[in-house]
C-alpha cells in the first residue's frame, strides 16, 4: 500500500474484501457514516460495499413477495374535456384574482402531474392545462372589467 494514493489503496482493499466471503456476523452488521471511532473498514462500510453480498441475498430471499397491485385511476382524472374541467372549477361572473388563485391552488393540489403516479400523468397534464387556460381567461376578464387605478 505504500506508494499508492489513498483512493488506490481503498480500491485494492475492496478487491481483497470482495474475494473473501464475509463472516455471518459481519454480513448483517449495519454501517453508520457517523460512527464515533473510524475503524479500518469505515470507508467501505459507509458506502455499503462491505455488506453487498448480504443485501443481495436478502433481496433475493424477499423476491417471493407479490408486488403491490397497480394503482387504480380516480374517476375525476378521466374527465379531460374542457366542459368537464370548467364544471369542476365552477367559475362564476363575480370571481376576483384572490378567488381565482385559490381555485387554481385547490385544483392543482388534486390534479398536478407531479403528485400522481406515472400512469395517470397524461390525463393530469391535460386537466391542468385546461384548468390553467380557463383560470387565465377568467383572470383576464376580471382585469378588463375592473376600474383603472
Amino acid at each position: 500500500m505504500f506508494g499508492m494514493s489513498v483512493f488506490q489503496s481503498v480500491l485494492e482493499r475492496l478487491k481483497e474484501e470482495e474475494d473473501s466471503e464475509p463472516a455471518p456476523a459481519e454480513a448483517t452488521r449495519v454501517a453508520t457514516p457517523y460512527a464515533p471511532a473510524f475503524g479500518s473498514s469505515f470507508a467501505a462500510e459507509s458506502i455499503g460495499l462491505a455488506s453487498f453480498g448480504a443485501v443481495e441475498r436478502a433481496y433475493l430471499d424477499a423476491s417471493f413477495v407479490d408486488p403491490p397491485p397497480p394503482p387504480v385511476m380516480p374517476d375525476f382524472l378521466s374527465r379531460t374535456s374542457l366542459a368537464e374541467v370548467a364544471e369542476e372549477l365552477a367559475l362564476a361572473d363575480d370571481e376576483t384574482h384572490v378567488t381565482l388563485a385559490a381555485k387554481r391552488r385547490a385544483f392543482a393540489a388534486l390534479n398536478h402531474p407531479d403528485r400522481l403516479p406515472a400512469a395517470f400523468r397524461a390525463n393530469a397534464t391535460v386537466r391542468m392545462k385546461l384548468a390553467n387556460m380557463l383560470i387565465d381567461e377568467a383572470s383576464r376578464q376580471v382585469r378588463a372589467n375592473s376600474p383603472p387605478p
